[in-house]
């Protein structure tokens, strides 16, 4: 992705999504999510011919998860790390959560405007434009209003793989810095390169 540009890998995840069946809860508007996912893949074409289309499946579906029971345990601030054109927080939208989307400018730009132009509500959202690899994460979501004294949920799906080892690290122990002790964290990461069987227990403990 260019600095100045929108993230295509992103608008190809939304296009994947809108073949998925979804998790659905007691709460929140699916119709908004649907609408803005439409919008974003307009144009795109993403089936089960798509050779990642049943990992973005599982993948979408275990986040889902994470969101809806990490709510229903009562914790009430979400962090979508690298949020792209997520709509969780339309979907899963709960009186007295809070959603704190972290992402790059230029998709997280095109992002709103979207929004904007659908008309979806966005009061329960604090949209925090931030580059992972240079600007201080921590100070940014403790300025947008992140409650540090309370739990949150931080999900970091699909990003991981594309940062450098250091970067996420960094972007880690930020995360850890603005939150206290067993909030939950979900992410997403590549076990391409390990051995056959570290990758075997790997996928027997997702599997779990």
């Amino acid at each position: 992705m260019r600095d100045d540009a929108p993230s295509q890998t992103a608008r190809g995840v939304a296009a994947h999504r809108l073949n998925y069946e979804r998790l659905e809860a007691p709460y929140g508007d699916p119709a908004a999510d649907e609408a803005l996912t439409r919008d974003v893949a307009s144009g795109l074409r993403r089936g089960p011919d798509s050779p990642r289309h049943e990992y973005l499946r599982a993948r979408t579906a275990f986040f889902d998860r994470v969101v809806v029971s990490s709510i229903e345990r009562r914790v009430r601030q979400v962090v979508v790390g690298a949020a792209g054109y997520d709509g969780r927080a339309f979907r899963y939208a709960r009186p007295g959560v809070r959603w704190f989307e972290v992402d790059h400018p230029a998709t997280q730009g095109d992002k709103l405007a979207r929004i904007a132009r659908l008309g979806l509500g966005t009061s329960h959202i604090t949209f925090v434009a931030a580059d992972f690899a240079a600007d201080p994460v921590a100070d940014l979501l403790a300025a947008a209003g992140l409650d540090t004294r309370r739990a949150a949920l931080f999900l970091l799906e699909g990003v991981a793989v594309y940062l450098e080892q250091p970067v996420l690290e960094r972007v880690l122990r930020e995360f850890r810095s603005v939150t206290v002790a067993g909030s939950p964290l979900a992410i997403s990461v590549s076990s391409g390169n390990a051995p056959s069987a570290d990758r075997e227990r790997f996928r027997a403990v997702v599997a779990a």
